[in-house]
């Protein structure tokens, strides 16, 4: 299948990870057109509902500026939106996922994920670039942890069927038009933090999610590269 950007269905679009890039403890991610600024910050409380618990939390927010697609996005003044509210759930589980919330002391680890050009895959670049915002925070501030916090790395990639074929890391026309669309998050050490797949439509069976985690897979482990590549924090996988 012919993509509109010339990629093979297996390809990723070039993607990049730029840590401290306006100040510490961020990351600009980029996936083909969408970049998302992602940044991590420590609060000095948990949660009412952890109070006393000894141990901390971590949460995310998800935003997109009003310039990052076109026609502009209105400005969410008066709360997030159910997407909004889904997304930032989703890259919260995501990054717990690959934490020991054991280790650390009862604070909370924010993750701020600020879309600046949408073009498919906000959701999915968040998670791996919060994952390398989240790591450089806890090598910078390793000394605050009872044990090492971060038990492995997780990324996220979509994929989608387009045309009766699967394909990887959908762009906007990809992801509006496909048949099945899926993101899926996996963990460094094997297995997935979450995997999302709908049809919007219909149905699809076994054999078509098959075929799209079988494409993710290599995906996947490229982004961990890519990640490990850009963290201070020395890791043991």
């Amino acid at each position: 299948m012919a993509r509109i950007d010339g990629r093979q269905p297996v390809d990723l679009r070039e993607i990049s990870i730029k840590p401290d890039f306006f100040r510490k403890h961020d990351a600009l991610v980029a996936y083909g057109a969408t970049k998302v600024l992602c940044y991590a910050s420590i609060e000095e409380r948990v949660p009412g509902w952890l109070a006393g618990a000894g141990v901390g939390w971590l949460t995310s927010e998800y935003n997109m500026m009003p310039s990052a697609s076109d026609p502009r996005q209105i400005r969410e003044r008066r709360g997030a939106s159910g997407r909004t509210l889904e997304i930032q759930r989703l890259i919260g589980r995501s990054l717990r996922a690959a934490l020991n919330l054991q280790a650390l002391p009862p604070l909370t680890i924010h993750i701020d994920c600020d879309v600046i050009v949408a073009d498919g895959g906000t959701r999915t670049a968040s998670v791996t670039g919060g994952m390398v915002a989240l790591a450089n925070l806890i090598a910078t501030e390793k000394r605050r942890f009872r044990n090492e916090p971060v038990k492995c790395l997780t990324a996220a990639v979509s994929a989608g069927i387009v045309k009766g074929e699967p394909v990887l890391d959908l762009n906007y026309v990809e992801d509006r038009d496909a048949e099945v669309d899926a993101n899926v998050v996996g963990l460094s050490n094997g297995g997935f933090a979450e995997v999302q797949a709908t049809n919007e439509h219909g149905t699809f069976d076994r054999k078509q999610l098959d075929s799209l985690l079988d494409i993710c897979l290599p995906a996947l482990d490229k982004l961990y590269q890519l990640q490990r590549e850009s963290i201070q924090l020395k890791l043991p996988f």
